[in-house]
């Protein structure tokens, strides 16, 4: 079982980065000039998707911190959120590296 998950890991594992660049690339836009209302769309969408693929792969926490993003970015994200929104992000980006390893 674990090799099985392992090698689909494998195969997903650029799919989920992508989608984490959208999500950084938010945070990013958030903290610097602001977040179009498409880029944020994409965002939220990316978010739902990680959300939902992270806890097959062993990463319940990470499923918990794209929740907490694709909720923050259903709508306009409040400015005192963008610092825990890039919390999130950076947690994210360990998690992933460490089932990398």
């Amino acid at each position: 079982m674990t090799d099985a998950l392992n090698r689909m890991w494998a195969r997903f594992l650029p799919e989920i980065e992508n989608r984490l660049v959208v999500v950084e690339a938010a945070a990013a836009a958030l903290a610097s000039s602001g977040l179009p209302a498409d880029q944020r769309e994409a965002a939220h969408q990316a978010a739902h998707k990680l959300a939902g693929i992270l806890g097959t792969f062993g990463l319940p926490r990470g499923t918990e911190l794209a929740r907490q993003a694709e909720h923050l970015l259903a709508e306009e994200v409040p400015v005192g959120s963008i610092a825990e929104l890039a919390g999130w992000v950076a947690e994210l980006r360990g998690l992933i590296q460490s089932r990398n390893s």
